[in-house]
């Protein structure tokens, strides 16, 4: 088994970026520029995801770690209920929904993933 020697190596915090910078661009168009509540509550909870990550993982105990797995995981389902009122407000297409949705289910799945391996560790 590979040591995960630094947060940037852990596959749901690359993922977490990666939804970060979408959320980011999609943030940036439209309509969507002009709400600043939903814009910055989008972002900071898109942001949420992937510092948690990096937090709980510089705390270095597997307990603390996996707290802040669980808040990274809260602040996933917060983005997908942001982007269900984006959708209804028309500031999102369908299709650039179903894509940051699938893109947030997928981090949420890897957060899951990492907190199954670390309570069998």
């Amino acid at each position: 088994m590979v040591k995960i020697e630094r947060f940037e190596e852990i596959q749901s915090w690359q993922k977490a970026r990666e939804l970060v910078k979408n959320i980011y661009e999609i943030t940036s168009q439209g309509d969507f520029i002009r709400d600043y509540g939903l814009k910055d509550q989008l972002r900071r909870a898109s942001v949420s995801v992937m510092s948690n990550i990096a937090e709980g993982f510089a705390r270095q105990t597997n307990k603390e770690f996996n707290q802040y797995l669980h808040i990274s995981l809260g602040s996933v389902a917060e983005v997908q209920s942001q982007l269900y009122i984006a959708q209804d407000l028309d500031y999102v297409s369908r299709e650039d929904f179903a894509r940051l949705y699938e893109l947030s289910g997928e981090v949420a799945r890897l957060i899951t993933g990492f907190i199954k391996y670390l309570q069998e560790k």
